[in-house]
């Protein structure tokens, strides 16, 4: 486990200073994400009526929410897994005494250390904008809230990974992300607070994984009631289903992995 942590500690400073190479590209990629933004405006417009239960400070807040969340749990492993399977630069990756879903992840965790500036200014561009949205959470939100956000990543990027295993039997592996992506939009709060939904979708929507990636982390910064134990509960299982369904692909795709240098 030492040498593990050892390994994965030099990954994370390689991946971050590579990415810090890209800094520009990162604050693009930033800025091309501002999809909650716009539609915080068209929810905030519409409830100037009073009729949804939340007034134009809460959608701004809500939306920041969400903005923020979906910057840190972004994932993109799928496309990454896809390309060296397909073009076999995976090969070398094989040869390492380190399982490839380590290197993947420590890329991942470098990237969201390096967005942090940006996200802190674009932060910083919002309350200047709508100074009537800021709001402090309090100590047990920000750590409730944190913790949430590394289960909603992991869970988010072991989902990925195990979706990234047909890439052994198909080239178009991430079309199976782009149709869960789907999903991910409407029952995650990413459109709309969950809230609006019928009672009925809210049901079904608490036993999936979805609202657990952006709309509990987002309810308890906004210190909103939130049941914590029934989403991390919900969130561990199907993170330990997909992990299960990642091994048995893993070593299936393994065996019949031919790229180059295999």
């Amino acid at each position: 486990m030492r040498h593990l942590l050892h390994v994965l500690r030099v990954y994370t400073a390689v991946s971050y200073a590579d990415m810090m190479e890209y800094r520009a590209e990162i604050l693009l990629w930033i800025l091309s994400s501002i999809m909650p933004f716009v539609l915080m405006g068209v929810w905030m417009q519409a409830s100037l009526n009073g009729t949804l239960g939340m007034g134009p400070t809460d959608f701004a807040r809500y939306f920041l929410c969400v903005f923020m969340i979906r910057q840190l749990t972004l994932v993109w492993v799928i496309y990454d897994v896809e390309n060296h399977v397909v073009q076999g630069t995976l090969s070398p990756r094989l040869l390492h005494p380190v399982d490839p879903f380590w290197r993947f992840f420590c890329d991942h965790l470098a990237e969201r250390l390096a967005r942090m500036p940006f996200l802190a200014l674009v932060t910083g561009v919002f309350f200047a904008l709508y100074p009537a949205s800021w709001w402090w959470p309090g100590l047990r939100s920000v750590l409730l809230a944190t913790l949430c956000l590394v289960v909603a990543f992991l869970l988010r990027f072991i989902m990925q990974y195990a979706f990234a295993m047909v890439a052994f039997w198909s080239e178009r592996a991430n079309a199976i992300e782009d149709l869960w992506f789907f999903a991910y939009l409407f029952l995650s709060g990413y459109l709309a607070p969950m809230t609006l939904f019928p009672e009925g979708v809210r049901r079904l929507a608490e036993w999936t994984p979805f609202p657990y990636l952006i709309y509990m982390p987002t309810r308890i910064l906004m210190g909103q009631p939130t049941d914590v134990v029934h989403g991390l509960a919900v969130s561990a299982v199907w993170a330990g289903a997909f992990f299960i369904i990642y091994r048995v692909l893993w070593r299936a795709g393994l065996r019949r992995y031919s790229g180059m240098g295999a």
